[in-house]
């Protein structure tokens, strides 16, 4: 299967602790059935087929965090907590991850159950909370971005550098 194909196969909705189904983004609500029906502009086109690979890439990246035990945000705290290299306050953390922090306190319950991380003290400021990286999240957030390097990878060899050029334009005139 390539990189491609991967994506027209119908998926069962995955789990949404560990796992994206774009069931509840409001964007895959609007996606017809058909949005090359016979009243869809070629703009409504272009848009919604925007939106799809989008979502597809999404979809594969969270299979492929999936194989760490891990899911985007998960992962994404982890990775952040690393970056860092030493404890993160979770107001912090919710900052940098663009999520409110009752999000992030709900995601820290399950990555503290899983043994990924554990709250601290701040040691000057005992209303602070913050987040620590485990051995065990460091071996697991490792393991994600081999595997989210090996989603790049496969992405990157299914696009001619011609087409990597042409995308390259094309997302820096829309973003």
């Amino acid at each position: 299967m390539t990189f491609a194909t991967d994506f027209m196969v119908e998926v069962a909705p995955l789990s949404l602790d560990t796992g994206w189904s774009g069931l509840y983004d409001s964007f895959m609500n609007l996606i017809p059935e058909d949005p090359r029906s016979a009243t869809a502009t070629s703009e409504e086109i272009c848009m919604f087929a925007f939106l799809k690979a989008a979502g597809a890439i999404h979809t594969r990246l969270e299979r492929a965090l999936e194989t760490a035990g891990l899911s985007l945000a998960k992962h994404g705290v982890l990775s952040h907590l690393a970056e860092a290299g030493e404890p993160l306050p979770l107001s912090e953390l919710a900052g940098r991850l663009c999520c409110v922090r009752s999000n992030m306190t709900q995601l820290m319950d399950r990555l503290e159950a899983e043994g990924l991380v554990q709250r601290v003290d701040d040691p000057s400021d005992r209303r602070i909370v913050r987040a620590a990286l485990t051995p065990l999240g460091a071996e697991r957030q490792a393991a994600g971005e081999r595997e989210l390097e090996k989603v790049q990878a496969e992405f990157h060899a299914s696009l001619s550098s011609a087409d990597r050029a042409v995308l390259d334009r094309i997302l820096a005139a829309i973003a």
